[in-house]
C-alpha cells in the first residue's frame, strides 16, 4: 500500500489498524485538554488514575499471593509473577510505575513549603493532622502500588521507577524555588519503608536474584536489537509501516531464538523500524518537550497542586524513558493511554490558570 509516492508498508492491514488507533490518540487528547481546565477537575483525574493503580495493584497482589492456578480474567497460570489483568506482567509493572508517579506527585503538592525552622510542636501536629488527611490515604496507595510493582518481579519496572524517583528528586531539589518542607524526608521514606522494609517482606530479593542472572548468554533480547538495525538502514526514513514489525522482522533473523518476537522489546527500535527515524524523533522531541514544560512549571509557578502535578508527570516521563528501552509498554493501549494523559497534563499545568475565576476572566 502507498498513498503517498516513496512512503508505503509492508502490512497495510497493520498500519490501517494503526492509523484508526492514532486518530482515536488524537481524539482523547483533544477531549482531556477540553474538560480538565480546573483544579477541581485535574483532582478529579488525579483520583481516577490513582484508584485504578491500587486497584490493579491489589487484584494482581491477591492473586500473585493466593496463587490460584488460573486467574479469574484470562485463564492464565500467574505463575510467581504478578500481572493484575494485563496479560504481561512488564506492561503491569509499568502501569503501576505510571499510577506511582502521580500519585507521588500529588502527595508532594499536599506538603507545606513554609521556611519556617523545625519546631517539635508544629511537627507534631502535623504528623497527627497527617493521620487524618488525604496524606495518608495516598501514602497507602502508593505502599499498595509498590508491593504490586515488586510482586510483578519486572527487572526494569522496579529498577526504572526508583531511578526515576531518584532522579526527578535530584532536579526538583535544584530548581524548585520553595522546596516542601518533608521533601527529602518523603523521597527517603520511599526508598527505606517501601523499598527496604515492604520489598523485603514481598521478595524484592527475587527482584534483585533476577537482575543477577540476568547475562547477554541467555538474554536475547539485545540480539533482537542488534539484528533490526539493518532494517532500520534500508528503511531509515520512513521505515516499513506501522505494526509491521512481525512481519518484516522474521527475513532479517539469522538465527533462532528462544520464543517469537512480535515486538522489538526496545520502543525506540520499533519506532525507528515502522514509522523512520525522521517520524520517530518528532515523537522524541514532543516527549521531551513536556518533560521540559513539567521542569519549567515546577520552576515557574507558585500553584502548589499544578507543581506537584508537575513533579509526577517528569518523574513518569523519565520512568518511560527508562523501560521502553527494553520492553513495548507503549504497545498496549492502557499504558498507552495513561502515557499521553500525562502527557497532555504537563501542558495544562503549565498553561492554565490557577483556579476558576481566572480561567473565567482570561476566557
Amino acid at each position: 500500500m502507498g498513498w503517498i509516492p516513496s512512503i508505503s508498508t509492508v502490512d497495510s492491514y497493520q498500519s490501517i489498524q494503526q492509523l484508526i488507533k492514532t486518530c482515536c490518540f488524537v481524539i482523547y487528547i483533544v477531549l482531556l485538554s477540553e474538560y480538565f481546565q480546573t483544579p477541581k477537575t485535574l483532582k478529579l483525574l488525579l483520583i481516577a488514575i490513582v484508584i485504578s493503580g491500587c486497584f490493579q495493584a491489589t487484584y494482581g497482589t491477591g492473586l500473585s499471593l493466593v496463587n490460584l492456578d488460573a486467574s479469574p480474567v484470562f485463564g492464565f497460570n500467574d505463575g510467581s509473577q504478578a500481572r493484575g489483568s494485563f496479560v504481561y506482567q512488564n506492561h503491569f509493572a509499568n502501569y503501576l510505575g505510571l499510577c506511582l508517579c502521580i500519585a507521588f506527585g500529588w502527595l508532594v503538592s499536599e506538603l507545606k513549603t513554609s521556611s519556617a525552622k523545625f519546631d517539635v510542636r508544629e511537627f507534631v501536629v502535623s504528623v497527627l493532622s497527617t493521620l487524618f488527611s488525604r496524606k495518608l490515604i495516598l501514602r497507602l496507595s502508593i505502599v499498595i502500588m509498590v508491593i504490586g510493582l515488586v510482586l510483578s518481579r519486572s527487572r526494569m519496572g522496579n529498577a526504572g521507577f526508583f531511578t526515576a524517583l531518584g532522579l526527578t528528586s535530584l532536579i526538583a531539589i535544584f530548581i524548585y524555588k520553595r522546596q516542601p518542607r518533608f521533601f527529602k524526608p518523603l523521597v527517603m521514606s520511599i526508598f527505606i519503608l517501601d523499598l527496604i522494609i515492604i520489598g523485603s517482606m514481598f521478595g524484592v530479593d527475587k527482584v534483585k536474584q533476577r537482575i543477577q542472572d540476568t547475562s547477554f548468554a541467555s538474554e536475547t533480547r539485545d540480539q533482537v536489537v542488534i539484528d533490526s538495525l539493518p532494517i532500520i538502514k534500508e528503511h531509515l526514513l520512513t521505515g516499513t509501516g506501522g505494526g509491521s514489525f512481525y512481519t518484516v522482522f522474521p527475513a532479517y533473523q539469522p538465527q533462532f531464538y528462544s520464543g517469537f518476537y512480535d515486538h522489538a522489546h526496545n520502543e525506540y527500535i520499533q519506532f525507528s523500524i515502522e514509522y523512520g527515524v525522521i517520524v520517530t524523533g518528532f515523537l522524541g522531541l514532543w516527549v521531551l518537550y513536556a518533560l521540559w514544560l513539567a521542569c519549567r512549571t515546577m520552576y515557574l509557578r507558585n500553584n502548589k497542586l499544578y507543581k506537584g502535578i508537575a513533579f509526577g508527570c517528569a518523574m513518569a516521563i523519565v520512568f518511560m524513558l527508562i523501560h521502553i528501552s527494553v520492553d513495548f509498554n507503549l504497545q498496549s493501549p492502557a499504558n498507552t493511554l495513561l502515557f499521553l494523559t500525562i502527557i497532555t497534563l504537563c501542558w495544562q499545568v503549565r498553561y492554565l490558570p490557577s483556579d476558576k475565576k481566572s480561567h473565567r476572566q482570561k476566557s
